[in-house]
């Protein structure tokens, strides 16, 4: 027998988790955000679809519970974790739900491009704050002129809808911040596992209350599965190993273009075209968002 309880001359099967991993490491860390990238918006793509039979609730609802069923079997985390550790997974939990419920709710309201360009200016704002250097002033008023081209260009855009997309954004600032935390308190996906089952909690009763048995009809668990997929499990985990391979200011750079591919997505997919001005105003928060990761210092 061989220290690890297994015998000699016999090769034990890989596990899944080791296969994922040989499989991830065959693939060059930029196509993996740039993959993840595309996946999350196909699938916000594919939740607006769900919106008509379930509502924004009853999507966000089937989202994280099938992600959280998924990475929870994944993963199979412990439960045994100390009370400041407990206090960060719920944190991250709640921040994902909320994050979750804002994004989707402005997404019934305003154009798939223009929900993700508002909403990506809380992680901008985390990578901006406490700067003193006068690029990064740059950078904050270029993505300020963006949103007022958002506006200037709105046409029939829903105001709340743009509220929501600013407070879901606000979320992803803090879920940021919450993320980095259950990183150092949580190894592998455990956190993440944990994180998702909270956020499912806080969304399923919304979902429920608000979709009722629309929710259990098959297609819409099929279809629900997909965005859980789409959205969360598989750009999550292709995140994770994108930034073992790759310093966070390149993957800093590359996830700037997210508001650009959602609005490509929001064209191709659901029809929603912009005008000149609100491509304009994308492309300056991309360009905003790709200086300020590519001047961040390196411990920033």
């Amino acid at each position: 027998m061989n220290a690890d309880g297994t015998e000699r001359g016999r090769h034990p099967r890989p596990s899944l988790t080791a296969q994922a991993g040989r499989a991830y490491g065959a693939i060059p860390p930029t196509a993996l955000v740039l993959l993840g990238i595309v996946s999350v918006q196909v699938g916000s793509a594919l939740a607006k679809h769900l919106f008509s039979e379930v509502g924004s609730f009853g999507t966000v609802a089937l989202r994280l519970f099938f992600a959280a069923a998924v990475l929870t079997l994944f993963w199979r985390p412990s439960l045994r974790m100390d009370r400041r550790t407990w206090t960060v997974v719920l944190g991250y939990g709640v921040t994902l739900g909320l994050m979750n419920l804002c994004f989707y709710l402005s997404l019934a309201r305003i154009p798939l491009g223009i929900a993700v360009t508002v909403e990506f200016l809380g992680p901008l704002t985390v990578a901006l704050a406490g700067s003193r250097r006068w690029l990064d002033a740059f950078w904050a008023v270029l993505a300020a002129g963006g949103v007022v081209l958002l506006m200037e260009g709105r046409g029939e855009l829903d105001p709340a809808g743009l509220l929501l997309a600013l407070a879901a954004g606000t979320c992803w600032g803090v879920y940021i911040l919450v993320g980095a935390a259950l990183g150092r308190r949580t190894t592998q996906g455990n956190g993440l596992a944990l994180g998702m089952a909270v956020a499912a909690l806080v969304t399923v009763p919304f979902g429920v209350a608000d979709s009722g048995t629309a929710l259990v009809q098959p297609w819409v668990l099929l279809a629900g599965l997909g965005v859980a997929l789409l959205s969360s499990v598989v750009p999550y985990s292709l995140d994770l190993e994108a930034l073992r391979r790759m310093p966070p200011r390149v993957f800093g750079i590359l996830m700037s273009l997210e508001p650009a591919m959602a609005a490509l997505i929001g064209l191709v997919v659901l029809q929603e075209s912009l005008h000149l001005s609100q491509w304009i105003a994308v492309l300056c928060v991309v360009a905003a968002s790709a200086g300020a990761a590519r001047e961040a210092r390196p411990d920033a």
